[in-house]
């Protein structure tokens, strides 16, 4: 089968915003009585800080500062939780959120940035205000809606159930609030085939597919592509899937997965002094590994599927699934920027997780949820946003960088090096994970002729440098300590 993926998206630096934690704006307009905690109050506190759409629309000047051209909503459907994975109606945009004029306006003000707009869709459960398990809660046997879910008795016990007599319907991971659609039923199929083919329409630019091995049904899959992919042929589906994903990746289902295997090498390889061995994000182990190992890692993930697919796949290093990055290296700065540099070189779309870039951290959820701080703009990492700032410069600078072949350089001792070449560029990233500056010799791999000279472009600060390729090789390349170096050959 041939593979084709959005070409936008090789080309994107992806944001992903949990909406009532980035922003609140003057402009939305809440009934009287309405009251939100304070922003910037513990996420472990839960209840809604008032994030909303308009607030997104108002800070994309400063996400277009940094470097962002596309964003990954989590839901924004009417719901009752904070996070909006409980839905109870999918033709509906939060009126906490601003409604649908908001996301008219926050599409409208991106697309004329030329940023994508990509929403979360949580197809496999919904709420308990959902209004097809509501019917049934209010009808019992006789609501037509009886096989959209999978009922194991009556009366039903979504909200007063103990051991003795658990809820009785199948819900996801156990959790009533969650009741679990019955995909083997039409009537939930065409729904959400209508929900997918109605925001598309609408125009957002793609779907991230929450927990879609859930519903392990291909043929229902392959539908939704095809309806996704007719309302938009240029449209991106990304799914939640934390390990390798040849069924979902092989051109008939999703176009990419959210790429988890590629940050846990990265923590193990960049932070293995700092790096937390006891958290397991999504059940895996993180460890330090060495280069040659961290080398096989990213080859294997690069080699995986088409190349179609790699170039499009979502590499993030952190999300509302997980602890925060620098959590994550426990505080390690230096782990945090070569991570984000190795993000920013990779093949792949690389995603920012709102809020890292001015220093934001916290364990797992809740803790990774927190208010982003504009009301505290003293508290920023300034340092650290201007890296972020550079980093997804140098992405948007070389065209290598995004749609380069990828071939391995080097890995051993404390340097890990890797050319990326397309047809009229060439860049070479190389990293050294030692306290102490090193120069390396880099060999070509058999691209560069004798004589061929490539220029140093970061980091952006230092003077620039000249190596030539001699006997094969790049001799004597400096590179400091916990630093990187990218050199280009146009």
């Amino acid at each position: 089968m041939s593979v084709k993926t959005p070409d936008w998206v090789k080309h994107a630096i992806f944001y992903q915003i949990f909406p009532d934690r980035f922003a609140r704006s003057e402009r939305t307009q809440h009934p009287r009585g309405i009251h939100f905690k304070p922003w910037g109050s513990p996420p472990e506190e839960q209840g809604y800080q008032g994030g909303d759409l308009y607030g997104i629309v108002d800070k994309l000047d400063y996400l277009q500062e940094l470097g962002i051209t596309a964003l990954y909503l989590n839901p924004i459907f009417s719901s009752a939780a904070n996070h909006r994975y409980h839905t109870f109606d999918y033709f509906q945009i939060d009126p906490l959120l601003g409604g649908e004029k908001a996301l008219r306006e926050l599409l409208d003000q991106a697309h004329a940035r030329n940023m994508r707009v990509v929403l979360d869709g949580v197809f496999n459960h919904a709420s308990r205000g959902f209004w097809a398990f509501h019917h049934i809660l209010e009808n019992g046997v006789t609501s037509p809606y009886i096989d959209w879910f999978n009922i194991h008795g009556w009366p039903l016990r979504p909200y007063i159930h103990d051991e003795h007599n658990p809820h009785n319907y199948d819900a996801w991971w156990g959790i009533p609030a969650l009741p679990k659609f019955n995909f083997n039923n039409q009537g939930v199929r065409d729904y959400f085939l209508k929900v997918s083919q109605h925001w598309i329409e609408f125009g957002i630019d793609g779907w991230r597919l929450d927990v879609p091995e859930e519903i392990n049904d291909a043929a229902f899959w392959q539908d939704f592509r095809r309806v996704v992919k007719t309302a938009n042929p240029d449209a991106y589906i990304v799914g939640e899937i934390w390990h390798e994903a040849h069924e979902w990746l092989r051109g008939d289902r999703f176009d990419a997965v959210m790429n988890y295997a590629m940050n846990r090498a990265a923590f193990g390889f960049f932070a293995q002094k700092t790096l937390r061995t006891d958290y397991r994000p999504g059940g895996f182990e993180l460890r330090p590994i060495n280069a040659p190992d961290f080398s096989a890692w990213i080859e294997h993930l690069v080699r995986l599927h088409d190349w179609e697919i790699v170039q499009a796949q979502l590499n993030l290093l952190d999300s509302h699934d997980t602890a925060r990055t620098l959590w994550i290296v426990n505080n390690d700065e230096s782990a945090a920027r070569l991570c984000l540099l190795f993000q920013m070189t990779i093949p792949g779309a690389p995603c920012i997780y709102y809020g890292d870039e001015v220093g934001m951290t916290g364990a797992n959820d809740p803790y990774c949820r927190g208010a982003f701080p504009w009301h505290e703009p003293a508290e920023w990492n300034q340092d650290l946003l201007h890296f972020y700032r550079q980093v997804t410069a140098l992405r948007h600078q070389y065209a290598a960088l995004r749609i380069g072949d990828f071939k391995t350089l080097q890995a051993e001792n404390h340097v890990y090096a890797f050319r990326r070449n397309c047809e009229w560029q060439s860049v070479i990233v190389a990293f050294n994970t030692d306290t102490q500056p090193v120069k390396a010799t880099i060999p070509s791999g058999g691209f560069y002729e004798d004589g061929r000279t490539l220029r140093t472009v970061w980091p952006t600060q230092a003077q620039p440098a000249s190596y030539t390729v001699s006997d094969g090789k790049l001799k004597q390349v400096a590179i400091g300590a916990r630093s990187a170096v990218v050199l280009v050959a146009e």
